[in-house]
């Protein structure tokens, strides 16, 4: 796969977890540089600030880990331990050597966690919910990992929070979750350019009851 393939419209148009993780195993070396860096990407220090300040802490799950920029974001926060989940061996192979993670766990979001009932005092996820990616079915075992009380902060790009049933979803959790809220942010910052420079996604946060 061509290096210049490697940007968000390529990513957004991913269809399958096979999908994500061939395009994220070619890219895991210069993901960083090539879009965090260059995109002015907020969200990981944005998502990492809300949990923070709802009084998260861990362990915690950090869900479509990739190379570790929210791992990195928590611990400026002080906020530990941090499991990164991700499907992309390369990507988690690159938040390893940032030696920020307790464990690394690849994983496909989709589908039921390798993961005991009740883990985690914490679940945190940026850029996972979005075009392309994991829909709001995950939250289901996402729940079912996390402990009683546990704080959610998790971000979901505004192009799929309607369109791909997530809004829905998280109204059917209601029984379930507590101090349910959404907040909307820039996912990239002054720096960005490009077509999606101007991208708006929400930060969605609650517990579990």
């Amino acid at each position: 796969m061509a290096e210049d393939t490697h940007d968000l419209d390529g990513a957004y148009a991913l269809r399958t977890p096979e999908d994500s993780e061939r395009y994220y195993s070619d890219w895991a070396e210069r993901y960083d540089s090539d879009f965090s860096a260059a995109m002015d990407y907020r969200s990981p220090d944005v998502v990492a600030e809300v949990f923070a300040g709802l009084g998260g802490r861990g362990p915690v799950l950090d869900v479509g880990a990739g190379t570790g920029l929210v791992g990195e974001a928590l611990t400026r926060h002080g906020i530990g331990p941090v499991d990164g989940i991700d499907i992309s061996a390369a990507m988690l192979g690159q938040a390893a050597g940032k030696r920020i993670y307790r464990n690394t766990i690849r994983a496909d979001l989709t589908g039921a966690l390798p993961l005991d009932n009740s883990l985690y005092s914490g679940v945190i996820s940026a850029g996972t919910f979005t075009h392309g990616h994991v829909g709001p079915e995950a939250f289901g075992e996402l729940l079912r990992v996390a402990a009683a009380g546990a704080v959610f902060a998790v971000t979901v790009h505004s192009g799929v929070y309607e369109a791909a049933g997530f809004a829905s979803a998280f109204a059917r959790l209601k029984d379930r979750i507590a101090e349910f809220r959404t907040e909307p942010f820039r996912i990239y910052g002054a720096g960005a350019d490009g077509d999606h420079a101007g991208d708006i996604g929400w930060i969605v946060s609650f517990r579990k009851l």
